[in-house]
């Protein structure tokens, strides 16, 4: 059979990349066209744009980029017409995608999204367009069946989260080498800085996190380098000898982390299943964020807390995003009864997920529902 899978990020790559191999595995005749990135092309798909083409954050920038994104709507259309699939499969991404999906629906093509949109954190009306536009939904986070099925009347199916699967297919390291290849010093320990993966919340992300470096000289800060920006865009944040840098090795970094902060995202989930204490960090331009607080109406922001139903991780956002208080939290879970708390809480966490499994069952449900 032929599909074609819509990602827009870099977790949608990497989700992406592991579908697309199990999918390879139950259709081994599958030829796969996609939106996405280097991981996704390198485990069989052909690659008909990628996803760093269309990385805009917050409503501002979407606004200012219109022109951009509307041209890809068109050709993205254009592109499943000529390649015309058997299965059409979203991911995540949802500004994007529920636009395609609405015309390819009434186009006549099999709609499937794996990852649901987040519609349980803002504009919840979104439930009648996937009704309407998606055929099945596979569902990642376990408080996602009950919303969409008894709130909603909605049948999906809960898969499990693919983080567990990507995390334990990783590659093990040895972290006195990776050390010494990577410039960082032998003893210290780590704090991760993992600020995101588009130029916008990165630049604000570091100068915050950054500024509490001189607080914490026993450590050694590593900024964690998307596989979205290109390297030379991090110099400007490398001046002091205590900052150091790793390039698209979030995983290995955080295999060897003592603590961490984290802009919010998919990176506060990896970050807990990696048993990383963590403070979640996260700042939008002003008018961004003034819509977006009129539009969520959830309690936390972070998954790690949103799942747990309670606060385990510590959220500065917006104004409390500020150099002292990221001092305090960061000092709470270096050391004592709060570190341990998270680390304990994250247990449980990993238990609500699912187990192994997601992209497979995903790839074998897209494959009988054909």
């Amino acid at each position: 059979m032929k599909y074609y899978i819509i990602a827009g990020e870099a977790s949608g790559d990497l989700h992406g990349s592991n579908l697309i191999k199990a999918l390879k595995i139950k259709d081994p005749n599958a030829h796969i066209r996609c939106w996405g990135g280097d991981l996704m092309q390198k485990a069989g798909g052909q690659l008909a744009k990628h996803y760093k083409e269309m990385a805009f954050m917050g409503f501002l920038e979407v606004i200012m980029n219109l022109g951009t994104i509307s041209k890809a709507i068109k050709y993205c259309k254009e592109d499943i017409k000529t390649f015309d699939p058997d299965q059409l499969i979203f991911i995540d991404y949802s500004g994007f995608n529920l636009r395609i999906a609405k015309w390819a629906k009434q186009a006549g093509f099999h709609t499937n999204y794996y990852i649901s949109p987040q519609i349980w954190a803002s504009r919840e009306g979104r439930i009648k367009d996937i009704k309407r536009d998606i055929d099945h939904m596979y569902v990642i986070l376990p408080f996602e069946k009950d919303f969409y099925e008894k709130k909603h009347g909605y049948p999906v199916n809960f898969v499990g989260h693919p983080l567990i699967d990507a995390i334990d297919n990783r590659e093990e390291i040895d972290a006195t080498e990776f050390k010494k290849q990577s410039g960082l010093h032998p003893t210290k320990p780590i704090i991760a800085l993992l600020p995101g993966s588009r130029k916008q919340e990165v630049q604000k992300m570091l100068t915050v996190m950054l500024s509490v470096v001189p607080d914490f000289t026993d450590y050694q800060f590593v900024i964690a380098g998307a596989p979205s920006l290109d390297d030379e865009f991090y110099l400007p944040f490398l001046k002091n000898p205590q900052v150091n840098f790793v390039s698209n090795q979030t995983y290995n970094l955080l295999t060897i982390s003592h603590a961490a902060l984290v802009t919010s995202g998919t990176a506060t989930l990896e970050t807990a299943l990696f048993k990383v204490p963590q403070v979640v960090c996260y700042k939008a331009n002003w008018f961004s964020y003034q819509i977006a607080k009129r539009i969520i109406t959830l309690k936390y922001i972070s998954l790690v807390n949103l799942i747990m139903d309670k606060e385990v991780v510590t959220e500065l956002i917006q104004n409390d995003l500020t150099s002292k208080n990221v001092k305090n939290e960061l000092s709470k879970i270096l050391d004592g009864p709060f570190r341990d708390q998270q680390l304990e809480a994250y247990s449980a966490l990993e238990s609500k997920l699912g187990g192994k499994g997601a992209s497979t069952k995903a790839a074998s449900l897209i494959v009988e529902n054909a």
